[in-house]
């Protein structure tokens, strides 16, 4: 017969372990001298609002996406809806054609536009001619007009494939945009839109036809395109630059 008595002392080392040395159980509790690992609760502010949003902590794929709405990185702006202004009084979208694009230019800046770039050209054209006219009898007149639209179709098609702009439309803040992505006119496009609106012109009666022109875009809707813009497929809106 055992003479052990459990309700007495345990020998140190021996028996029963102590519950001060018991190894940590699983899933609480942390080795001596160990700092205790933080719960859901003490994650940084920064990743618990990122997780609140629904974008990942620290960037990556999709970080600035969620309920701010902005684009993912390389995404193409005209993607995105713009602020944009109130509606236009001609009946344009307050935004462009495509979600993004500024909106559309007003009459009175294209018409100015317009203005300033013919009296350049005719200028161009008259200083060429000058020697040769005679102003008593207005001969040569009609030469420096064409020389001046034969400048001006050159000089549109050229500085529109560029970057969309004349000097007229720099300074009134204007730019011809393609209709399907807003980006500066193609060649084939400035060149198109260039012809259309000085060609007929030159082959029949000026002024008949840049009223026609000009008309047609008064009552187009809703992107206010004249007959040169629907040739070559284009549009013409703000700019800042």
């Amino acid at each position: 017969m055992s003479t052990h008595d459990p309700s007495g002392p345990q020998p140190e080392g021996g028996g029963q372990p102590s519950f001060d040395k018991q190894p940590p159980a699983p899933g609480g509790g942390t080795p001596d001298g160990e700092p205790p690992r933080p719960t859901p609760t003490d994650a940084p502010a920064d990743a618990r609002s990122d997780a609140t949003i629904g974008t990942p902590a620290g960037g990556g794929p999709g970080a600035y996406q969620g309920s701010y709405g902005g684009p993912t990185p390389g995404q193409n702006p005209y993607d995105q809806p713009p602020p944009g202004p109130g509606p236009d009084p001609y009946g344009a979208p307050s935004g462009g054609p495509v979600p993004g694009m500024p909106p559309i230019g007003t009459w009175p800046k294209r018409i100015i536009a317009r203005l300033i770039d013919y009296v350049l050209m005719q200028a161009i054209g008259v200083i060429v001619i000058g020697p040769f006219v005679d102003l008593s009898t207005r001969e040569g007149t009609t030469e420096a007009f064409w020389l001046g639209c034969a400048v001006y179709l050159v000089y549109e098609a050229l500085m529109l494939s560029r970057d969309g702009q004349t000097l007229g439309k720099k300074a009134m803040k204007i730019r011809v945009a393609m209709l399907l992505d807003g980006n500066p006119p193609t060649q084939s496009a400035a060149w198109t839109r260039a012809a259309v609106y000085i060609l007929p012109a030159v082959l029949c009666c000026a002024g008949l036809w840049w009223i026609i022109d000009g008309l047609f875009g008064v009552f187009d809707k809703p992107y206010r395109q004249c007959l040169h813009d629907k040739a070559a497929k284009t549009v013409v809106v703000t700019t800042e630059i």
